[in-house]
């Protein structure tokens, strides 16, 4: 009898410890959601079936054990850049409030001439504070998705150590099945957008422009270092023939050498070539740097670092039109609304314009073009909207008075007089008045 009666016990026993690990998986798969579920909550079923051990399974049940999962899945390839931590912080932040049940928000600086300011003292324009908010809603699940999509790929191109072109990246997006982008320019604004809220620039999120930096001739050794062996190279850019220096996509770590007095930039490659031919660099002891039309960032950055290093003025040469004024030689001196965020590290205060300026067309009798209605309409918008403009009078005047005159005129305009003109005479006169040109 006493046999029977242990064997019915320890039958109860066992009934009953089923019952409570039971329990112990359900609990658990509940808090776990994600990564947690049955089949390691069955294990732990196996190995307690005696014991009271199953309450010590509570541990791993605490709040959100999959994102803690999750975490120590990624940080395998974890980086410790600066961005790359704050865009996993900000990531984070929105998820949370996501679990949370509310709505998350992401601001933007407001990137318009209407939201900068311009003072002389700075030298560049500066943002006012004004900022746009991005919050998930309906109307904006598929651009708030593009945006933590183009956070991800930066943070991959970061911990990877690689880079995307702005086209490279667009085409990326075809893999974001309803985020994908239908046309490049939504991609680049999106990606604006990420740099403005990290109040970074797009090299230190992973993306590059396409278009090169620009191309220097002249006095002036650049010493970089070999990217595998970290040996120092010395590019002397007196010694390419008929060809010139590129500047690359990142110019952060350049150094530089140079006797030159004063930097020439130059708009067209047309004209650049032709000083370069003739080694003008030479003649004038100056370093040349061809533009390319609206400077890059890389190309801004470079002439602001090698001037502020050696502290060399800087003049530019541009076509005499409004878009020469108001978006090439204003972008390179003062930087422009849609990159506020960043015009203090790509701007060049110290420039000036040499040249063609409308007095010029008068002085040197040269051929013109009549303004378009773009023209026409682009200089009145700069006259009523530019603060650089606004700031200083002798550009009013300037612009006025092509309005006026109602003509255009190009910087090869000046081969009316012969092709070297422009070596022999006109730079010469120009750069023998240096105080009148505009600032």
């Amino acid at each position: 009898m006493a046999k029977k009666k242990t064997t019915k016990k320890k039958v109860t026993k066992k009934k009953v410890t089923k019952k409570v690990a039971k329990k112990v998986p359900a609990k658990s798969t509940a808090q776990g959601e994600l990564s947690f579920g049955a089949g390691p909550a069955k294990k732990t079923t196996k190995k307690n079936v005696s014991a009271k051990k199953p309450t010590a399974k509570k541990a791993p049940a605490k709040k959100a054990p999959a994102a803690a999962a999750a975490r120590t899945t990624t940080s395998r390839k974890t980086s410790f850049s600066p961005v790359a931590r704050r865009i996993r912080s900000e990531s984070n932040i929105i998820r949370q409030k996501i679990l949370l049940g509310e709505k998350p928000a992401m601001k933007f600086p407001l990137r318009s001439l209407a939201n900068v300011n311009y003072s002389a003292s700075t030298g560049y324009f500066k943002l006012k504070g004004k900022k746009k908010e991005r919050t998930l809603t309906v109307n904006t699940v598929k651009t708030f998705a593009q945006t933590l999509k183009m956070m991800s790929l930066s943070k991959e191109l970061i911990e990877t150590d690689d880079i995307a072109t702005k086209r490279e990246a667009y085409y990326v997006s075809k893999n974001w099945q309803e985020a994908r982008f239908k046309e490049q320019p939504e991609s680049d604004t999106v990606m604006e957008d990420v740099e403005a809220f990290f109040g970074v620039n797009r090299e230190q999120l992973g993306f590059v422009p396409e278009e090169k930096g620009g191309d220097v001739a002249g006095r002036l050794v650049v010493i970089d270092h070999d990217r595998d062996t970290g040996e120092e190279l010395r590019i002397d850019c007196t010694r390419f023939g008929s060809g010139a220096y590129s500047i690359p996509i990142s110019v952060e770590d350049l150094k530089f050498e140079t006797d030159a007095q004063f930097i020439l930039c130059i708009e067209t490659a047309g004209m650049f070539q032709r000083l370069v031919k003739h080694n003008y660099w030479k003649t004038a002891n100056c370093i040349l740097i061809s533009l390319g039309g609206v400077p890059t960032r890389a190309c801004r950055r470079f002439v602001r670092r090698l001037a502020d290093s050696h502290g060399l003025p800087v003049y530019v040469f541009v076509d005499g039109d409004p878009y020469g004024f108001s978006n090439i030689y204003r972008t390179l001196k003062v930087g422009s609304g849609n990159a506020a965020h960043l015009n203090e590290y790509f701007c060049v205060p110290q420039a000036h314009l040499l040249g063609i300026t409308p007095q010029d067309i008068i002085d040197y009798d040269l051929p013109t073009h009549p303004l378009k209605d773009v023209d026409i309409k682009r200089a009145k918008d700069a006259l009523k909207n530019d603060p650089f403009i606004l700031h200083y009078r002798a550009w009013q005047k300037a612009l006025e008075q092509m309005v006026k005159m109602g003509v255009r005129a190009e910087q090869q305009a000046l081969a009316k007089h012969g092709l070297n003109y422009v070596i022999d005479e006109y730079l010469p006169q120009k750069l023998a008045n240096v105080g009148q040109f505009l600032p």
